[in-house]
């Protein structure tokens, strides 16, 4: 590097000089979440109803091992968190390469949860499915955490600057809106609702449900290895040796910060929110409008699409009103929407009636996708936060501490939709063959359907613009002492910017 432009270097603020991303740089991050999404789509929207339509699995038992696989990953997640943070960094980086590592073990696991070895021969309760049906979740889940904790760790090597996070996240949500959709399509043609003018009896079209699974999961292979060679981790890691029990000090930090443990909780619900409307909808659709095809879809759809023009709106929105503000009135609109829905129950089944509920999820949708747009970028906030306040980092470990949240999250929809299917006596219905249900259970149906996600929306919004502290002036403040604690990291010979540049931070090899 010449004088001169040394000289400018050292004129740019040390978070500039770790920045600069361009155009590509924003595709490549998102195709992570694109490539990870074609498969975790699966799960939220046709699992569900694959495991109590094709496997005749018993709701509560579903909904319990939902449950207990998200206790395993009270020890699975935070499990990987340390190994991002502590691994002898590699050639590639040290977030980076999980895309490399995790990529064919997350599509063969999506595969293996949707294969019925059985075909037509299955008998409602069969332990040998029961227990075949535990183990490739429990496996995929595994496998995803794998790819997603490092993903989420990359935000904060690939830029330090707030503005270019806010957008890195923009991008992740709208690279996961587009790994969302094609499942969609596959439900809609696999989905069959209940006829009693043709003597259908619904339930699931089996081929094209494994054809559309296995097409998704090697899709999402090839975008995941994309990503890989893709991305660029501009702060480099130095490996050091760490002391016995600094695991436990990163958990308390993480415990004590009031703005992770909001946005996590935040978090938790926008995913249990998204994930019951994304697989009891298809119930509703179905049985309650009568209706199938792109119907079935139509309110994820419906929900995800918002998101294609807010994403443009989104950054000059946050810029003058702030992320917490921003995504906190977003959430109250959802609210209001999903509130407003259950009157549409004294109107009937009728067109009429399904057309405004659709209204309302596109109303809906508009309110959630401003949290959704900038929820990473808020967690972001929230390990600088801590960073800032205790001197210290563990990017790997915070993510996994909000990516369990997250999970918690999966828990608590699969709690709800289980429950709403316990509660109408689904099992019984479709375990006999039929798939028509009684107008009592129907109205049961719809009112659980708009309550619930109104209770979750209205709680995120009390969160974000209530407990969560991180407000644009706050976020703002944020910044220069990030500044001042780089810089003095580099006075003090712990931190080093490169000619390229690159910001180096400290890393822990693993000795505990």
């Amino acid at each position: 590097m010449d004088k001169e432009n040394s000289n400018a270097v050292e004129k740019q603020s040390l978070i500039a000089q770790a920045s600069g991303l361009k155009n590509k740089d924003y595709v490549a991050y998102a195709l992570g979440d694109t490539g990870c999404c074609l498969v975790f789509g699966l799960v939220t929207t046709l699992l569900q109803r694959y495991y109590t339509d094709v496997l005749l699995l018993h709701p509560l038992y579903i909904m319990l091992m939902f449950v207990v696989a998200r206790i395993w990953d009270a020890v699975n997640d935070p499990i990987m968190g340390r190994i991002c943070d502590t691994i002898k960094t590699s050639r590639w980086g040290r977030y980076r390469p999980w895309f490399l590592y995790g990529s064919v073990p997350l599509a063969l696991s999506g595969i293996l949860m949707f294969i019925n070895w059985w075909g037509d021969g299955i008998t409602a309760g069969s332990v040998g499915v029961s227990v075949y049906a535990a183990v490739t979740y429990v496996l995929f889940g595994m496998c995803y955490t794998v790819i997603q904790i490092p993903y989420g760790s990359l935000a904060s090597v690939v830029t330090l600057d707030e503005k270019e996070r806010s957008k890195l996240s923009i991008w992740r949500s709208v690279g996961a809106a587009v790994g969302s959709m094609p499942v969609m399509i596959i439900g809609m043609v696999a989905f069959k609702s209940a006829n009693e003018e043709t003597g259908e009896t619904g339930g699931v079209n089996y081929t094209i449900l494994i054809i559309g699974v296995i097409v998704l999961c090697i899709i999402g292979l090839a975008m995941l290895l994309i990503a890989f060679f893709g991305n660029k981790e501009r702060v480099k890691a130095v490996d050091k040796v760490v002391e016995k029990g600094a695991t436990m000090a990163a958990f308390k930090k993480l415990f004590k910060s009031k703005s992770m443990i909001a946005v996590s909780l935040a978090s938790m619900l926008l995913l249990a929110g998204q994930m019951f409307i994304q697989s009891f909808y298809s119930y509703l659709i179905n049985f309650y409008f009568g209706k199938q095809g792109i119907w079935t879809m139509l309110p994820t759809v419906l929900t995800y699409f918002p998101m294609a023009v807010l994403m443009f709106f989104t950054p000059k929105l946050v810029k003058k009103f702030g992320k917490k503000e921003v995504s906190g009135a977003g959430m109250a609109l959802s609210a209001i929407a999903n509130l407003a829905m259950f009157f549409l129950l004294f109107m009937g089944t009728g067109d009429a009636a399904l057309y405004i509920f659709m209204v309302f999820c596109l109303v809906s949708g508009i309110g959630l996708n401003f949290f959704v747009l900038q929820v990473w970028a808020m967690a972001a906030d929230a390990i600088d936060e801590i960073e800032v306040k205790t001197g210290s980092r563990d990017d790997g470990t915070a993510y996994a501490f909000f990516m369990f949240f997250r999970k918690l999250g999966q828990a608590l929809s699969a709690i709800a939709v289980g429950a709403t299917l316990l509660a109408m006596g689904y099992y019984e219905t479709v375990s006999t063959g039929s798939f028509r249900f009684s107008d009592d259970q129907l109205r049961l149906m719809f009112i659980l359907a708009t309550l619930i996600p109104a209770a979750m929306f209205g709680v995120m919004a009390f969160i974000l613009l209530v407990v969560y502290p991180l407000s644009k002036k706050k976020v703002a403040d944020l910044q220069v002492q990030k500044e001042e604690h780089l810089r003095l990291a580099v006075e003090q010979g712990e931190a080093a910017i490169e000619t390229e540049p690159v910001f180096e931070v400290e890393r822990d090899e693993n000795k505990e």
